[in-house]
């Protein structure tokens, strides 16, 4: 394997576990679950924790200049030409109860969401259902070993003349199916329903563009591919929701907020653009230049070239576990970053989950599925510890038969 590098440039990647802290004896195929932070993202926290000790350095201009490079670069990551329309927020669930705040439904028309999706991009849907008589309409995944593509037909079948809201994944968090956002995004558009995107399990390591997908609000957790601290996120608003309603009024959030001498004077408008909905006290010394690193490291690598990298690093290996009787969705439909590997029959998930364990390969365990997310830190030692195990687990299988 060539020597890693700091992975600036167009070509290809060279493995990154340099810049990271994991353990010698630990295969980290999990970033699913949290993504490390690496060595500069730590460093950038350290330095902001020094800052806070002495704050007589804090002056009122350095509450807004990490936001800005924040909303920059995320605005980047997704095909954006307007950070303007990105806000700060605390997590995924909020993201979502404020397009919650600013969206109706009627009796009749539905909330479309794909089955057995992540908690936070649900709750606040059967909560406005609830209130409001409307259908929440969950798509669950076809009885097929390989799912995908029925899935993503049956999402499309869905959305019809009573479809008030779209909410989905990117890829799935359990196993990692993809779905097609352009084209649910048309159909949601043609009938004039919201469309809700988490991206939180694959923006960064997935190749994103919002002019194409054409999503009213995408919402992003930062600690899971954007590799960045935990409790901070961001989300981007399109102008469907101009004009709405943020969760709480914050100080920050008002027009002329940079001159602390005035905000004696109580204004009522708004910072322009999606400021209105960011959390209070976002300005987080800490945290937000830790992301703020964080996604200078992202963006210099590319999504492209992350999905290149997980798919030469794992291609192989896949090949030889749907030998060994492991089933895993066709690479059109899942990512490289993300994917899950279902047990032949009679396997115990559970047991191999302690196999993995034993040897240090840290995988997660979610629905029917073992989950695999392997990153740039990741190499082919990595994998191959993977495959020690699924090996041995059908072994003995394969010699009574």
């Amino acid at each position: 394997m060539n020597p890693p590098d700091d992975g600036v440039g167009a070509g290809p990647l060279h493995c990154q576990k340099d810049l990271f802290d994991l353990p010698p004896d630990e295969h980290y195929l999990n970033c699913a679950y949290m993504g490390p932070l690496s060595r500069r993202v730590v460093s950038a926290g350290v330095d902001g924790m020094r800052r806070k000790c002495a704050p007589a350095g804090i002056a009122p201009a350095d509450f807004f200049a990490d936001g800005a490079r924040a909303r920059r670069l995320f605005a980047g990551l997704i095909g954006s030409t307007e950070p303007e329309r990105v806000a700060i927020i605390p997590a995924v669930s909020y993201g979502i109860a404020t397009v919650v705040r600013n969206e109706s439904c009627r009796p009749g028309q539905t909330i479309v969401i794909a089955g057995e999706q992540f908690p936070s991009n649900v709750h606040a849907w059967r909560r406005l259902a609830a209130r409001t008589g409307a259908e929440l309409q969950r798509v669950a995944a076809p009885e097929a070993r390989q799912r995908g593509e029925a899935w993503n037909a049956a999402l499309l079948e869905a959305i019809d003349e009573r479809t008030a809201i779209v909410a989905l994944p990117h890829v799935h968090w359990t196993d990692g199916t993809r779905f097609d956002l352009e084209a649910i995004g048309a159909a949601a558009r043609r009938v004039g329903g919201a469309f809700v995107i988490d991206a939180t399990q694959s923006l960064g390591a997935h190749p994103f563009e919002q002019a194409a997908i054409g999503a009213d609000a995408i919402v992003c957790a930062a600690y899971k591919w954007l590799l960045g601290p935990y409790a901070i996120g961001l989300a981007w608003y399109g102008p469907r929701y101009d004009g709405g309603e943020p969760l709480e009024e914050t100080w920050i959030a008002r027009a002329g907020s940079e001159d602390f001498r005035a905000l004696v004077n109580d204004r009522d408008d708004y910072q322009p653009g999606a400021a209105r909905f960011d959390v209070g006290e976002w300005s987080n010394f800490i945290l937000l230049p830790m992301m703020v690193a964080a996604l200078e490291q992202v963006s210099a690598w590319g999504a492209a070239r992350i999905q290149t990298y997980c798919a030469r690093l794992i291609d192989g290996a896949l090949e030889e576990a749907r030998a060994l009787g492991y089933m895993v969705e066709e690479a059109n439909w899942r990512g490289s970053h993300l994917f899950g590997l279902r047990v032949p029959a009679g396997l115990d998930l559970g047991q191999l989950q302690t196999s993995l364990d034993a040897r240090g390969v840290s995988v997660s365990l979610r629905g029917s599925a073992m989950r695999v997310s392997p990153n740039v830190y990741n190499d082919s030692a990595d994998v191959n510890a993977l495959l020690e195990v699924l090996r041995a687990a059908v072994a003995p299988r394969g010699a009574r038969s």
